[in-house]
Formats: structure tokens, C-alpha cells, sequence
């Protein structure tokens, strides 16, 4: 269970539904909230004796678009497009002062685009970041005949793992993208990812100097409170957890550790940010509140402050409980079908995990503040959810792969933006420094993950008004603007 980039689910940037050809009519430059169109794509890039397709969902925001402008394209990642990106962010605002047609393609599995009929393993092989890319260059050659675009220069857009694909698709296929903005994009694949929880005790202790330390004693309290089975009712009660906690496996203590770890894991990494225009509905819980209320002697012990910032983001989310069960979480992430409680992301993120970055957000470092969660947790995950199979020698492999065939932190490119948020525990595997004149990296000490990509606020880090004026200068300067 990732925290995060998945989460990322976070950002449901591009995504496009691949269910049937069905357009709703508009009149010239108007978006219709919602719209949704259809693209004709193929299953298997790398396989010309293959020709079964399907439909890949995709939105288009032609209001901006001027003669000869770029053509801006967002890129979908690990969850459904979300279309309110369409007329909002940082790359609508570059669009409007650009002249650019707005294009929005849906991550294949993700969302509405279904490549095949269910998402059994047979079926995931074909899931893949190396056949996304394949899909960005097809719809962009296709598109580029059929409305005409001639030579209009296209950037690529992406937060996260879209981050990484919009780097790799500059990289991979440079004739077709003219430049990228990579938003917190993680470009090294790493077994073991244990420094992110290093980043999430520097970022808690950046402006309170105890709130680790005090997030530590209550996570060691809830291990002591765990070796008694007596103490299970307290903790299904204090946590308000979906179903009466049951021990029965390490596996099953390591997911209700990580569980509950993730309610603070993810305040950090989203921390301050500005997604409420997505739906989010617990960004006003920050690190701030969090460690006020660690700080908060009035609520009892550091395990009593931990309960209360847990059950403040839980309220904030509007959850009506916790769901701590591995057991369940198996049952769902096991079930193939696209109706399946899974089917939003999880087992299609987790299956790209497994066979491709790991990314795997141990707790197996000794400079954080929590415990109970070892790498050999996370790999257990992917064998038990696909199969024997996926070991560790499998994920070690597949991992060398991806970092050989994309180059990790070796960028060899050009007119790439890397944008990282240093709070954000995800720039650990990002490109936090210029590689080239051309290869230009923007680290904002006060931001979060892609923070940079959301619409601009009063309340947002200073630093941010002034990273997106100089990815603008930058876009224009690479498009001669």
C-alpha cells in the first residue's frame, strides 16, 4: 500500500475514458464540463503482427488556441483523468498567455481506459510505462494529422509518475515533444525507498522541533499496546477502525502499522497544497496542525495526540472509518474486474510497483519515527496480491530494467523542467539540481508534490508565484515566443 505516488493518485491528471466513440456536440472553443472523447489506440506498440485496439479516453480544451501556438499536452497517470484540469492549473493559465490547444490523454488501465476485458495478470502485461509513451506518440502522431497541427510545437506536461513519463517521453521520442515540465516526478526506480520517511521527520521537524520525536513515542506505544490482545478492542475503538482489529500474521501487523502511519505520511507529502479544485477535502490539514496538536498536552499522551490527529483527518475526509484490515485489503486487491473496489488504481499501481519502480516506502530506516513496516512487508504484498512469481528477484530485476532503459538520475536529454517541492518526500528520487544548460531543475524549499502544477492561491509558499513566472520565461525562450 503506497503512500503517496499513488496517491497520487494523486494527481488524476490526463486520463481518457476507452470505452466507445462518443462525442458530445460544442460549439467552437467551449469545453463541455465533462467531455469526453475517444481515441483509437493500439494494444501492443512492440508487436506489429498485433493489431487489436481500443478506445483511450482523452479531453481537449481547444479556447486558447491561436494559429501556429503549441500544443499542450497533460499527461495521465495512476488514477482516472480528472477533467477539471481542463480549465484550471498552472499549464491553463501558460495555455492562455501561449495561444495553446489544451489535449488531456488517460493513463491505459486507469480511469475509463480499458484495454482489455478484465485486469488479470495475463492481461497487466500489457501495462506498462514503455507502452504509455508508445501511446502518448500515437495519439500525438495521429492527432497532429487530423486537426491539422502541422509543425506545432508540443510540451508535455506530468506531476509524479505522469512527472517521469513527460521527461522520458522528451527523452524517448525527442522528433515528436519539443519540451517537458516534469513536476515531482521520481526518475529513479528504487527497491527499497526507506528515505522517505527520512524526509517525512525532516519536513515534521523543520518548524517543531519535538513533533517527531513525540509522533515516535505514540507509534511506539501502539506496538506496546499490540502485544496484548486485550488492548485490540481499545485500538479498533481509538481508530475507528472498519472492523475489530484480528492479528493473526506479521503481515497483518505491518498493515495496520502502515495503515495508520499514512495518515501522517500523506499530510507531509500534500502539505499546504491547493487541491481543493480536485475534490480533496482535507488539505487544511497541515504539518502545522499536526504538530500543534502533538504539542498539545491538553489531549493526553503522545499515543491520545496521535488518536486525535488521526481521527482529524478522518473527519476531514468525511471517512467513516478506517479500513486496517489486510485480509480485506487482499480480497480487493486480488479482484480482476473493472467494478471492483480496487479497480480505481490500487491494483494497477501496485502491479506497476512491482514489475517496474518499486518505490516501496519502508520503514527500515532508523532516522524516522516510525517502525514495522520492513521491505520484506512490501514484496510479500506483490506475491500474495499476483502470484508466487512476483519475488524478490523478479522486482530486482524489473527495477535494473527501468533504470537501464531510462537512465534514473543520468538524464541525456534536453529542454526538460524539473520541479521539486523539498518538503515532498518524493524529491529524494527526483533531479533537485541543473544537469545542463537545457536540463534546468527548480527546488522549492517550502512546497509540496506539484505543488507548481495547482492553481495559484494567496495562502500558497512565496517561492511558488516565482517558480511558475520562470517556467513560463523558460517555455517561451524554447519556443521563441
Amino acid at each position: 500500500m503506497a503512500a503517496a505516488l499513488l496517491l497520487v493518485l494523486a494527481l488524476g491528471l490526463a486520463a481518457s475514458n476507452a470505452l466507445t466513440h462518443r462525442r458530445l456536440p460544442s460549439a467552437p472553443g467551449v469545453l463541455l464540463e465533462g467531455q469526453e472523447r475517444w481515441f483509437t489506440q493500439r494494444l501492443d506498440h512492440y508487436n506489429g503482427a498485433d493489431t487489436r485496439a481500443w478506445q483511450q479516453r482523452y479531453f481537449m480544451n481547444d479556447s486558447f488556441t491561436q494559429s501556429g501556438g503549441p500544443v499542450f499536452l497533460m499527461i495521465g497517470g495512476e488514477g482516472a483523468a480528472n477533467p477539471a484540469w481542463m480549465t484550471q492549473g498552472t499549464w491553463i493559465t501558460y495555455a492562455e498567455k501561449m495561444g495553446a490547444l489544451c489535449l488531456l490523454l488517460e493513463h491505459r488501465f486507469y480511469g475509463k481506459s480499458h484495454p482489455t476485458e478484465d485486469m488479470s495478470v495475463e492481461n497487466l502485461r500489457y501495462l506498462s510505462s514503455q507502452q504509455a509513451l508508445a501511446d502518448l506518440a500515437h495519439f500525438q502522431t495521429v492527432m497532429t494529422e487530423k486537426l491539422g497541427l502541422g509543425d506545432r510545437k508540443w510540451i508535455v506536461f506530468g506531476g509524479s509518475y505522469p512527472g517521469c513519463l513527460a521527461a522520458w517521453y522528451r527523452k524517448k521520442y525527442p522528433h515528436l515533444v519539443h519540451a517537458a515540465v516534469a513536476s515531482s516526478a521520481p526518475v529513479v526506480a528504487a527497491l527499497n525507498f526507506s528515505a522517505y520517511l527520512d524526509v517525512v521527520q525532516i519536513s515534521l521537524s523543520r518548524n517543531h522541533t519535538n513533533c517527531s520525536e513525540m509522533i515516535k513515542i505514540a507509534f511506539d506505544t501502539l506496538i506496546e499496546l499490540l502485544d496484548y490482545q486485550e488492548n485490540y478492542g481499545k485500538i479498533s475503538k481509538d481508530f475507528y477502525l472498519c472492523q475489530f482489529l484480528v492479528i493473526r500474521s506479521k503481515m497483518d501487523m505491518s498493515f495496520l502499522l502502515e495503515t495508520i502511519a499514512e495518515y501522517i505520511m500523506d499530510v507531509v507529502q500534500y502539505n499546504n497544497d491547493n487541491r481543493g479544485f480536485e475534490g480533496v477535502k482535507d488539505g487544511n490539514i497541515t504539518i502545522d496542525v499536526v504538530c500543534d496538536i502533538m504539542a498539545n498536552e491538553s489531549f493526553g499522551s503522545p499515543y491520545d495526540r496521535y488518536v486525535e490527529v488521526v481521527q482529524s483527518i478522518r473527519k476531514a475526509r468525511e471517512e467513516q472509518c478506517i479500513e486496517a484490515s489486510y485480509k480485506q485489503f487482499l480480497h480487493d486487491m486480488r479482484d480482476i474486474h473493472w467494478e471492483g473496489s480496487a479497480s480505481s488504481g490500487g491494483r494497477q499501481w501496485m502491479y506497476q510497483t512491482c514489475t517496474a519502480f518499486g518505490y516501496f516506502q519502508s520503514s527500515d530506516s532508523i532516522y524516522q519515527p516510525f517502525s514495522g513496516f520492513p521491505l520484506s512487508y512490501h514484496v510479500q504484498q506483490c506475491a500474495d496480491i499476483y502470484g508466487k512469481v512476483f519475488d524478490l528477484p523478479l522486482i530486482n530485476s524489473a527495477i535494473q530494467q527501468t533504470n537501464e532503459n531510462y537512465g534514473g538520475i543520468n538524464v541525456q536529454s534536453s529542454r526538460i523542467i524539473f520541479t521539486n517541492g523539498l518538503i515532498d518526500p518524493w524529491h529524494a528520487l527526483g533531479i533537485n539540481w541543473d544537469l545542463s544548460s537545457d536540463l534546468l531543475a527548480f527546488p522549492m524549499a517550502d512546497a509540496a508534490h506539484c505543488a507548481d502544477m495547482y492553481p495559484a492561491r494567496p495562502e500558497e509558499p512565496a517561492e511558488l508565484p516565482e517558480t511558475r513566472r520562470r517556467i513560463f520565461e523558460q517555455l517561451k525562450l524554447w519556443l521563441q515566443l
